[in-house]
Parts: C-alpha cells; sequence; structure tokens
C-alpha cells in the first residue's frame, strides 16, 4: 500500500500520550474524522494506530492515539511520520500536485538540457521553490510561467528557465 505522510512526530507532550507533529499537509482540515493513520518509524516499520483526538496548537497538530497513555509511549512515537493511504489523499485541482509527486522528478529545460532531479519542495509563503540537485543546487520557482509542463506519471518537469535562473 502507497502511503501519503501527512504530519511528523516531534516530540510527545502532557503526561497522557499525546504527540505534537508538524503538519505536512496542505489540508490540515483533512484531520477532522480521521481515525486510521499508519505510523511509519524512523527504522521503516510501520504501526496501525487509532486517533483518539486532536487539536491544533501553534501552526502544530496535537494528536492523541487509543493506547499511547503515558509520555513514555508518546516517545516511542518521536519522529514517525503519520500518514494515510495514498488513495485517502485529497483530491487535487488539475494543476496541483502532491510534494511526493514532485520529488525524484527529473528537471529538463523546454530545448531538453538535464538540470537535474527534485530533491524536495520548499514553501516561503509565497510560490513553492523546487530544489534541484544537478551540477549544483538550483532553486526553481514553481510557477506556470517557469515550469510549463509538468508529467509525474513520467517523472518530469520541463522548465523555461529565465535569463540567469540556472547559472551561479
Amino acid at each position: 500500500m502507497d502511503l501519503v505522510a501527512i504530519a511528523r512526530i516531534v516530540k510527545p507532550r502532557g503526561l497522557r500520550g499525546e504527540v505534537v507533529a508538524k503538519i505536512l499537509t496542505d489540508f490540515p482540515g483533512r484531520f477532522e474524522g480521521l481515525e486510521d493513520i499508519t505510523a511509519v518509524m524512523p527504522d521503516d516499520n510501520r504501526r496501525e494506530l487509532k486517533i483518539e483526538d486532536h487539536w491544533f496548537q501553534s501552526g502544530r497538530v496535537v494528536l492523541k492515539f487509543v493506547g499511547y497513555d503515558t509520555v513514555e509511549l508518546g516517545e516511542t512515537l518521536r519522529n514517525a511520520e503519520v500518514c494515510v493511504a495514498e488513495s485517502e489523499a485529497v483530491e487535487l485541482e488539475a494543476d496541483e500536485y502532491f510534494d511526493w509527486e514532485l520529488a525524484g522528478c527529473r528537471v529538463e529545460t523546454l530545448a531538453g538540457t538535464e538540470v537535474g532531479t527534485v530533491r524536495e519542495i520548499m514553501r516561503n509563503g509565497g510560490t513553492e521553490i523546487l530544489v534541484v540537485d544537478g551540477e549544483k543546487e538550483y532553486l526553481i520557482p514553481f510557477a506556470l510561467t517557469i515550469c510549463p509542463e509538468v508529467d509525474v506519471d513520467k517523472k518530469l518537469i520541463r522548465i523555461n528557465p529565465p535569463e540567469g535562473l540556472l547559472e551561479f
């Protein structure tokens, strides 16, 4: 089963096993009514968990899982990714993509010059930035004018870079 990470557990909180998690989804409302998740541990082991309660605090989500009732049990979840099945991912518009769909895509210019591979997507409050590993690290704004062709099935992004974008 393919999974999509929606949060990463940062630390335990309180004495009843709650954990604080960094939100990794653009749709925090998806936690409403969410019960079953898969926790992918740092060693890649998986735990099937049930969410007992959740609330938002300081831009993060606090999660309480069934059966995790002590700070020690909460600590065992540190650095785990909170995941849902890919089939349960939020439906996006035609020109929207999940980070995991873009990561690993090859990037080339419209003329066919190889630039590199998308390592991650950086958010700065405005346009997302593709962090691309090539001859050097390139920071490419993920805007339609610069990235007119995105084919996640072929793992390919074709760009029309403005002058100077790919230079030192």
